[in-house]
């Protein structure tokens, strides 16, 4: 059975949500499944898992959340060499940049993003969970 992690930070719960859903989709794909917020992260530990989804809202002027989730994300890329990863967020403004930036981040590091970054504006709708539930699925395989 594969081990996979959902990292996520969440402020209004629309992140959350579709954390909910990647886990959802890993879990139907046979995966065992460990849902994380950003204090919960170790390095050290992450090698454990097969794979990682990782969430968070843009922030501000189309930034990852700087306070929690930047900090943690900037401290464990380097160890996510050789891991299958992923990327998913929701947005209030703007047109995604904050995504665009963080893939750019991701490949500069190393990570296999395995699966095109799900992004939604405001709270997902079924087609936004629904594409939650698929990246999940495509990193449990």
């Amino acid at each position: 059975m594969k081990k996979t992690a959902v990292v996520y930070w969440s402020g209004t719960g629309n992140t959350e949500a579709m954390a909910k859903a990647v886990a959802e989709g890993m879990e139907s794909a046979g995966a065992q499944v460990t849902m994380l917020t950003p204090d919960q992260v170790k390095a050290s530990e992450l090698s454990a898992y097969d794979a990682i989804a990782f969430g968070c809202p843009a922030m501000g002027s189309e930034v990852l959340e700087e306070m929690e989730f930047q900090p943690m994300f900037d401290e464990v890329k380097r160890s996510l060499g050789g891991k299958s990863a992923a990327l998913f967020g929701s947005y209030g403004w703007g047109d995604g940049e904050w995504m665009r930036g963080w893939e750019k981040d991701c490949d500069d590091s190393g990570i296999r993003l395995v699966c095109e970054s799900v992004t939604c504006c405001e709270a997902p709708d079924d087609a936004a969970l629904d594409a939650c539930r698929a990246l999940g699925k495509e990193l449990a395989k």
